[in-house]
């Protein structure tokens, strides 16, 4: 019996969300916590058992790796044995945990050289995706990217986020390919916040004080319409008591806005917000 591990970390886009889309630049990182897939080929099996370890999935979640299991078996001969899937990441909250499921499932049944293949199955189940997520969890490393050029490896200085944290603010309401196509629809209301954004990516590349690009960031994501009030409430909260932050990932237009990444603001004074938080480190 033939046994694959592979493993495939979330993303924190720093700069950037939905102005990627549009062709300017984002900038992102990949998260210490992710998943790993392990697959064991049993060929003479009859079928494929899945399990699912740490984090655990929605009804929605096991569709969307049957579906993958599917997509895959278009590459190659049925899959047959066990895969278990060990997550750390918060599903559907803007870590990119759809892709690294793509991508880590598939380089355990289809090996390391599988990018084509990994990113064919991207483009179908997250259709309108910018590309920043695949690259950045590919890659497993800091990236700039824009969709002219793709991503470009930076060397990003590892304090820059030495001392952040990510909030849950709870589980938007809408999907991120059903956001991606509203913002496109209002493209043309939208291009001055996506130019901010873009202009954000500019000028953290540049090294410019982290604290100003979050908070520009984050009124031009309230501008574009994905920052649901109680998040736009906590933000304000923090940027009063001297820390700044924005949503991580697409956002939503009700409900919990997924991950929110904070800097200048300790777990302590978190708590005395009532939200819970987890220390992050690159």
């Amino acid at each position: 019996m033939k046994i694959t591990n592979s493993f495939a970390p979330g993303k924190i886009i720093v700069s950037g969300e939905y102005a990627v889309v549009f062709g300017h630049q984002g900038v992102a990182v990949p998260t210490t916590i992710g998943m790993l897939a392990t697959y064991e080929e049993s060929p003479g099996a009859k079928s494929l058992a899945t399990h699912w370890e740490g984090i655990q999935p929605t009804n929605e979640w096991r569709e969307f790796l049957d579906e993958i299991i599917r997509r895959i078996e278009k590459h190659r001969r049925p899959v047959r044995g066990v895969l278990t899937i060990k997550n750390h990441l918060p599903l559907g909250k803007g870590l990119g945990s759809s892709t690294a499921l793509i991508i880590a499932v598939c380089r355990s049944i289809l090996g390391t050289e599988c990018q084509k293949e990994a990113r064919s199955i991207e483009d179908v189940l997250n259709p309108g995706h910018s590309g920043i997520d695949f690259a950045v969890i590919w890659e497993k490393a800091p990236v700039s990217f824009t969709k002219k050029d793709g991503p470009k490896p930076i060397p990003l200085d590892h304090s820059l986020l030495a001392n952040a944290v990510l909030i849950d603010t709870g589980k938007p309401e809408q999907a991120t390919p059903e956001l991606v196509a509203w913002v496109k629809s209002r493209e043309k209301e939208c291009s001055n916040a996506l130019e901010t954004i873009g202009h954000c990516s500019e000028e953290l590349m540049a090294g410019k004080e982290l604290s100003e690009i979050l908070k520009k960031h984050h009124r031009a994501q309230v501008e574009l319409g994905i920052v649901p009030k109680k998040v736009q409430k906590l933000i304000s909260e923090i940027e009063k008591a001297g820390g700044a932050a924005k949503v991580v990932g697409a956002g939503a237009k009700s409900g919990g806005g997924g991950m929110v990444l904070a800097i200048g603001i300790t777990p302590v004074q978190l708590r005395g917000m009532h939200v819970q938080s987890a220390l992050i480190t690159l």
